[in-house]
């Protein structure tokens, strides 16, 4: 016997997220449905403002309720220096750190010829846009891949005649491995130890 049209059509909806699978997908729906119906509503709500009330940031990148983030706005950080990473998950995971107190770039992917993935693609344009004379050091934090490599190194080449320290993380995070599930102190010292590239 198949389940109501409703509910199979939010099963696929939510069997479409990452990571989420048919079981789980099936979990989810059946919670909601037996939650009151302020519930059903809180989330409708919150999912439908998510995309209306969000932006990403004119200068970095990161999603943000106002054009400028919180980072880019705020004249403590250090403006010298600016973390390219490939997704706004990466920033909060450094950010997390502590450790950190410059700027930020989020380039929304990595140059990937095999999936299609061209660096007009990517938010690089506006960070090659961004490298003023203020400007020091680009640490490019992204996993220890194939694709991060490409990256790094065409980003390094439109800027090799800016006065700048390129830097990568260091790899004590294993190669083929995400950051985002690096455990704190191993991307720690990976950020503190980062290898100058160019």
């Amino acid at each position: 016997m198949n389940y109501p049209v409703q509910i199979e059509k939010l099963i696929n909806l939510f069997a479409k997220l990452p990571g989420i699978g048919h079981k789980t997908a099936e979990r989810i729906v059946f919670h909601i449905l037996s939650e009151p119906i302020e519930y059903s509503q809180e989330l409708s709500k919150i999912l439908q403002n998510l995309k209306r009330d969000l932006k990403k940031c004119k200068i970095c990148g990161n999603y943000s309720e106002k054009d400028i983030c919180e980072i880019c706005s705020d004249e403590n950080r250090d403006k010298t220096k600016i973390c390219v990473v490939e997704d706004p998950r990466d920033l909060y995971i450094i950010e997390n750190l502590k450790i950190y107190n410059g700027l930020y770039h989020i380039l929304f992917g990595l140059i990937s010829p095999i999936d299609g993935i061209s660096p007009e693609m990517l938010n690089i344009d506006s960070l090659i846009n961004r490298v003023t004379d203020n400007v020091k050091e680009i640490i490019f934090a992204f996993s220890p891949t194939a694709e991060a490599e490409t990256t790094s190194f065409y980003i390094s080449k439109l800027l090799k005649d800016k006065n700048l320290k390129i830097t990568k993380l260091a790899y004590g995070l294993p190669v083929g491995s995400n950051i985002r599930y690096a455990d704190i102190v191993t991307l720690t010292r990976s950020f503190l130890n980062r290898e100058v590239i160019s």
